[in-house]
């Protein structure tokens, strides 16, 4: 058996040694729920993986947001070369759900994109975790959605065995039985293709390689893997197990019953249209179920085949679908592990995961778009979810109530090994907060460092943009409307001192522990809600914990209690960690932090261009564009990149029109 081992040049320190030895007392001690309050700086992701190599258990961890999935699973990449790290997010670059809006008589038909590595990545971690003992997932709240049977998935294998025999024909039907497709012209994942006596398979979650078999007759001469591209020999195997190219997949005698079990449904449902003389739903239904039918009968696949999961894994109506918890289970049994990182906003979005599907779903049903078994295609409800993992860590700097009170163990990780102190904070009188924050701000930026400004309104984001570009400050807002490529765009070029001033409603986002933010500003900070409530302004206040200079400024006409509640907290933090420093002899010092200066991202103007309403910019923030664009057009020319400085012409034309 594998064991976890971390591989890292640091070693446990500050608070970090106590809190993974209490986290893993007590999941070694058979308690299902823990909690690690930690603060930002602290090391939580190496706590967590400290965790995983002193209890040894298979490990599931979970977030909110595919960008923080993808920044765990490098971490924990670096963490564990050694061991299967794998990523399970939603394979989809695009996703439109099927739906019905009976006021406008309107459907609309299901539509996306597949990004077929994301595919790969999922069939590579349900192989692994059927494969191997030593696996890690990190996981999008796709992990909390309906997937096909463990069971059927590791039933439908092929395992092939040097020197054993095997009829070839035979063993074609049973790769197309599995999802592979015959492709002798285009070699890719999930083809096989056959020259004489050789087979070549390419697993549809391999990314390179692909295996090579060798016939003498009907015997296995070799098995060897290749590099898929360039052909060249890689490694020999005496045997190599094959699994299906999708979670769907089920043998013939399965897929026989679901379709029959699927006509069975078909019927009663049409009998009870019919008999409440719905005869536009009724027509609807039988249409479309009947070719889906047809589509299962002739290729084991159909459109939306996810929509008859209950059919096709033999549950029960009502019955909690199959998830990637399940295929833990189906492994490991009652000994693997669930982190829930940044649970307080997690489990919230994991809860509210379920009702919003259903909802949907009901309006295509009841008029005839889905069989009523589309209903048991679902996330997984709260309670089902919460109750299911033989263990949860829950991570966060502001965990709820929920987790403290479900939680046997709540182990708190506030000192930094750096030194670096929780933010001062201070209250100030919002009735000039503008004014008075500009002046603020102007030493901090003589200093080279940034600033964080959270507004209540896009409006006010905006506006704010606008008034201090006017007076020769750099600032830039963030919004809901940007996409990831252009919010990290945004979030390097602060980084990099193209601009000194980010403003935005919600800045609690991933990607924005930025050690060069000192200041900190929350306007209207006594506006009572949830983008002010104490989780919020606590979240908030930490984006200056990097920093040695960090402060903040609270604007507000009172104080409340989640004002006060978060100054507490913070003094806490800060008492705990100068009482550390004193000890150790520790000098606080901003963390270091590299910028990744090969990063690959498109232009600002054609990011701009394609992504965002450029009339609803403002006029200041347009011209400095426009003069960004403008330099790097000459800057082109200068370097006789003619065709590339045309393009910045043409870029800036547009944004001139405006």
């Amino acid at each position: 058996m594998s064991t976890f081992t971390v591989k890292s040049p640091y070693q446990p320190s500050g608070d970090q040694p106590e809190a993974i030895e209490q986290i893993s007392r007590s999941i070694i001690k058979g308690n299902q729920y823990q909690t690690l309050v930690g603060v930002t700086g602290s090391g939580k992701t190496y706590t967590m993986a400290k965790v995983i190599e002193k209890t040894q258990k298979p490990t599931l961890i979970m977030t909110h947001n595919k960008t923080l999935a993808a920044q765990l699973y490098s971490e924990f990449k670096s963490f564990f070369p050694n061991n299967h790290v794998e990523y399970f997010i939603s394979y989809y670059d695009y996703y439109q759900p099927e739906a019905y809006l009976p006021r406008q008589d309107l459907f609309i038909e299901k539509d996306s994109s597949i990004n077929e590595e994301l595919e790969r990545l999922r069939l590579s971690a349900t192989a692994s975790l059927l494969s191997h003992d030593d696996v890690i997932v990190v996981a999008s709240v796709s992990a909390n959605y309906g997937l096909g049977s463990p069971e059927d998935y590791r039933s439908i294998v092929q395992k092939l065995t040097l020197a054993e025999e095997y009829n070839q024909k035979a063993l074609l039907l049973k790769l197309v039985d599995m999802g592979y497709k015959r492709n002798d012209a285009y070699f890719d994942r999930g083809d096989f293709r056959v020259m004489g006596e050789v087979i070549d398979i390419y697993p549809a979650y391999s990314e390179e390689f692909a295996v090579r078999i060798e016939f003498f007759g009907d015997e296995v001469e070799a098995i060897y893997t290749f590099n898929s591209l360039t052909g060249e020999k890689q490694e020999d195997k005496k045997e190599v197990t094959i699994y299906a190219a999708n979670q769907f997949i089920v043998g013939k005698e399965k897929l026989a019953l679901a379709i029959k079990s699927i006509e069975e449904e078909l019927g009663e449902r049409l009998a009870f249209l019919q008999k409440e003389d719905r005869l536009v739903e009724y027509q609807r239904l039988k249409q479309r179920t009947e070719f889906d039918l047809e589509m299962l009968e002739a290729t084991g696949m159909c459109k939306g085949i996810e929509n008859y999961s209950r059919h096709l894994t033999g549950k029960k109506p009502g019955q909690t679908p199959y998830s990637m918890m399940d295929y833990f289970e189906a492994m490991h049994g009652n000994d693997y592990l669930v982190i829930v990182d940044e649970s307080h906003v997690s489990l919230p979005q994991f809860r509210g995961m379920y009702a919003g599907d259903r909802s949907r779903k009901e309006v295509l049903v009841e008029h005839g778009f889905r069989l009523p078994s589309a209903l048991d295609n679902r996330p997984l409800m709260f309670n089902e979810y919460i109750h299911k993992a033989p263990h949860f860590l829950f991570v966060s700097a502001t965990p709820s109530e929920l987790e403290l009170g479900l939680s046997a163990t709540v182990a708190e990780q506030v000192v930094r090994p750096t030194g670096l102190l929780d933010p001062l904070i201070e209250v100030v009188d919002s009735t000039h907060q503008v004014e008075h924050l500009y002046d603020r701000m102007k030493p901090v930026i003589e200093r080279g460092e940034r600033v964080l400004i959270t507004v209540l309104t896009k409006k006010m984001a905006e506006e704010l943009t606008s008034y201090y570009n006017d007076l020769g400050l750099k600032a830039r807002y963030m919004h809901s409307e940007m996409d990831a490529i252009e919010r990290n765009q945004t979030i390097r070029a602060l980084r990099l001192g193209e601009f000194d001033i980010l403003i935005g409603i919600n800045l609690l986002r991933e990607g924005l522990d930025l050690p060069e933010v000192s200041l900190v500003a929350i306007l209207d900070a006594d506006k009572e809600g949830f983008l002010r409530s104490e989780t919020s302004l606590v979240q908030t206040a930490g984006r200056a914990a990097r920093n040695a200079n960090g402060h903040v400024l609270m604007y507000a006409k009172k104080m409340t209690r989640s004002m006060q509640a978060t100054i507490d907290v913070t003094q806490h933090r800060r008492e705990k960690q100068i009482a550390y420093n004193k000890k150790y002899h520790i000098t606080p010092k901003t963390t270091l932090r590299a910028l990744d200066t090969d990063l690959k991202v498109e232009d600002a103007g054609e990011l701009y261009n394609k992504q965002s309403k450029l009339d609803k910019m403002p006029k200041a923030e347009r011209q400095n564009l426009i003069k960004e664009l403008k330099a790097k057009m000459l800057a082109a020319a200068k370097n006789l990149e003619f065709e590339e400085a045309a393009r910045l012409r043409d870029e800036i034309a547009k944004i001139k029109k405006l």
